[in-house]
């Protein structure tokens, strides 16, 4: 169960690579013992995850996961609740991908839709079920300001991203007053092997700044952050500017 102050016990991670996840899994490994199961297909990536969880004091083990293999996602669920009860789950599983590409190649573009949504609703579903049977626990799902108003420059990616992110909002409102909350994370440009080569956005941040918002809000059961936290003025300015402008700012 998570303590007083907001500290979870365990915490399962769909994505098990993700910087911005495991940054979250160090940040509560700090505070407290914490078991950590972190879902992803085997590679050198996940077993450095693994090495990395243990040295700050997490207990870790591993399931495999993949995003693509929906008919597959129950069953993964079931082996990453097998020990116990899961406090936090967090969906950091993702692709970027080329956006000039995405458009134009009609293998990538749905590829990157069955990642970025259709995964994320499959684990959705599935996650509600088993928390709703265990009556507790909260949900951290990592978005992206790229879906809040799609832009030309990555389309295919932010209308995958918007998908995501309304999905996960209507999940927390739909379970809302079961003990179970949901937070869906809105990044900007984020400092990691996906973005690296990318000349960074404005507002850009680390992965562990980012993780210290998402801690904050699932403390504080909140439906919807932006990280870091000035991004919601700028996107409340964006999301009102009028088309016909929007398309020629430099952005």
């Amino acid at each position: 169960m998570i303590d007083a102050v907001g500290n979870p016990q365990s915490l399962l991670l769909l994505g098990g690579t993700s910087e911005i996840g495991l940054a979250i899994a160090e940040a509560y490994a700090r505070r407290r013992p914490l078991r950590v199961v972190l879902a992803a297909r085997p590679s050198p990536r996940l077993d450095a995850a693994v090495e990395g969880l243990r040295a700050a004091g997490a207990t870790v083990s591993t399931v495999e996961f993949d995003a693509l293999d929906t008919a597959g996602h129950p069953a993964v669920l079931d082996k990453a609740f097998a020990d116990g009860d899961i406090d936090v789950t967090v969906v950091a599983f993702g692709l970027l991908g080329d956006a000039e590409q995405a458009w134009q190649d009609h293998a990538r573009a749905v590829e990157l839709a069955q990642v970025n949504y259709t995964a994320p609703v499959s684990v959705g579903v599935a996650l509600a079920e088993r928390l709703r049977r265990q009556g507790h626990g909260r949900i951290v799902a990592l978005s992206s300001v790229a879906g809040e108003r799609v832009r030309r420059a990555n389309f295919v990616y932010g209308s995958t991203k918007a998908g995501m992110d309304g999905f996960y909002l209507g999940l927390g409102e739909a379970m809302r007053g079961e003990g179970i909350s949901v937070t869906v994370v809105r990044p900007g440009f984020v400092h990691t092997k996906m973005t690296e080569g990318m000349k960074p956005a404005p507002l850009s941040a680390k992965p562990e700044e980012v993780a210290a918002v998402i801690v904050d809000a699932v403390a504080k059961r909140k439906d919807l952050v932006w990280a870091p936290a000035p991004l919601r003025v700028l996107m409340s300015v964006l999301r009102h500017i009028p088309r016909a402008i929007f398309r020629r700012l430099p952005i």
